[in-house]
């Protein structure tokens, strides 16, 4: 905890943002800095609350009452350490983070939470700037070689647990750049890749290899990869993006989310001179409702688009929770991101039907009716409300409705990985049907967020350390952990 009173002497306060009409010029990361001094009095509000359900909020388990004490009582070298301990990369998290642990913090119960993701985001900045954060290779090496294939959270995590099991580990990545999601998915604004660059610099000090623009099945077999290896771990993502599958989705100016998205971080990150789709003096409809979407909003402002609208299926939440809805289950509240208060119109209960084109097959606007939700035999169904039918103008749409799960590009069957009905591969505490193949991440799990990606990545590590020694000292969650997730991996 932080101080006793900490919680009734202090409001939260999170940094203050860029003005959105300056922000939407460059693609910095859009909050000013935050003073040591107001981070002590976040930490402060931390409270003895008996039991913690921020552990059971977060995927990774961060110890978080321990880390806000120790930066209320200035001890950095302290809370990295504790942070450290279960979280491979708090710089990441603490920028990217829809911070569930905030949603669970007692203290949240008639009051607003801790603001435990900036709290971990400057306990990582404090620790780099106090030469905290350093290379630690492992003293002794196995002899035992593991490929991680994909650079992603969930592989970045993979093989930093891994190298510091005394593994040599090697990272293939088909891009140019390591991250995965992090470097050609979330922009710039939330995330820029010199946080990335830091992270990946430090791993290669302690003896991580990184095999850039390395495609499995292209620039290498996976027969190759399987002699020379003595475990894989297939972190590759779900990175097949649910189409809307209505007439015209394939007219041009039609695209899935993370073509435009990728695309603007080569951009910015040098790799492309220019965005081949771009929004400026363009009127954009963005499909869903999500993270995605709203990055989609974020970067279409900073083109210069003539206008954007979200378009949601679902019915606009509520501003507070309700009694179906209480603490500490996650909030499903209406949520304003930056990118919302750059500009955009959002529209909810909406159903697409059809896109329009003109006779050059570009897409002119977008059929919608509005739909009304109801319960019928305990589901949530909805129905056309008649006459309100009509055509959006549109000369760009972004569909980002979210992922199916892996891609259909014949990897998993390469390794000889079965798969379920649903295309997820089937696996056992991480265990693919190969033996010698492990799994992480959202290809794993299916589409879900960043920091449950670094979990799967570390407790990948763990039955892959144990599969090649026999057992394993790197840290992993209980039994009960397990159990959940094979109910969820089916």
């Amino acid at each position: 905890m932080g101080a006793k009173d900490g919680f009734i002497k202090f409001t939260r306060e999170t940094p203050v943002s860029r003005d959105p009409k300056d922000r939407i010029g460059d693609y910095r990361e859009i909050y000013e800095p935050f003073s040591d001094e107001k981070l002590n009095h976040q930490a402060a509000r931390c409270m003895d609350c008996g039991v913690p359900f921020c552990h059971n909020g977060c995927p990774l388990g961060n110890v978080i009452p321990e880390f806000n004490d120790a930066v209320y009582q200035k001890e950095w070298e302290q809370a990295i350490k504790i942070l450290r301990s279960t979280n491979n990369f708090p710089e990441f998290t603490g920028r990217i983070c829809p911070a569930p642990c905030e949603a669970s913090c007692v203290l949240g119960i008639n009051k607003d939470p801790v603001a435990i993701e900036l709290i971990e985001k400057n306990i990582a900045e404090k620790a780099y700037e106090l030469g905290l954060i350093k290379a630690n290779p492992p003293k002794t090496r196995t002899g035992k070689k593991v490929a991680v294939i994909g650079s992603g959270p969930a592989g970045l995590a993979a093989a930093d647990q891994l190298n510091q099991a005394g593994h040599e580990v090697t990272l293939f990545e088909k891009d140019a750049k390591v991250g995965g999601l992090l470097r050609y998915g979330i922009p710039d604004f939330k995330l820029e890749k010199w946080v990335i660059d830091r992270r990946v610099e430090l791993m290669e000090q302690e003896g991580v290899h990184f095999a850039t623009q390395t495609e499995i099945g292209k620039t290498i077999d996976s027969a190759q990869i399987l002699k020379d290896f003595d475990a894989i771990v297939l972190s590759t993502g779900a990175q097949q993006p649910r189409s809307l599958n209505i007439p015209g989705d394939k007219l041009k100016g039609v695209h899935f989310a993370m073509e435009f998205l990728g695309r603007q971080n080569q951009v910015i990150g040098g790799e492309l001179d220019g965005n081949p789709i771009h929004a400026g003096g363009k009127h954009v409809l963005v499909i869903g409702g999500g993270d995605t979407g709203s990055d989609c909003i974020g970067t279409s402002n900073r083109h210069g688009a003539a206008s954007i609208t979200q378009l949601e299926l679902l019915p606009k939440p509520p501003k507070q929770r309700t009694v179906l809805n209480p603490w500490p289950e996650w909030p499903m509240t209406l949520r304003t991101s930056s990118s919302h208060e750059e500009g955009a119109e959002r529209v909810f209960s909406v159903l697409t039907k059809e896109f329009v084109g003109n006779e050059k097959g570009e897409v002119t606007g977008l059929k919608i009716a509005e739909i009304e939700w109801k319960e019928k035999g305990g589901r949530m169904t909805f129905e056309e409300v008649p006459g309100t039918e009509r055509v959006l103008s549109c000369d760009l749409a972004f569909i980002a409705i979210g992922y199916l799960g892996p891609a259909q590009n014949g990897l998993l069957q390469a390794f000889g990985v079965d798969t379920m009905e649903n295309s997820l591969p089937k696996s056992k505490n991480y265990q693919s049907t190969n033996p010698k193949v492990f799994l992480a991440g959202d290809m794993r799990r299916g589409q879900s967020l960043v920091v449950w990606a670094i979990s799967e990545g570390r407790e990948a590590a763990v039955k892959v350390d144990e599969f090649l020694m026999g057992s394993s000292s790197l840290p992993q969650k209980d039994a009960s952990f397990y159990q959940v997730e094979e109910q969820i991996a089916g």
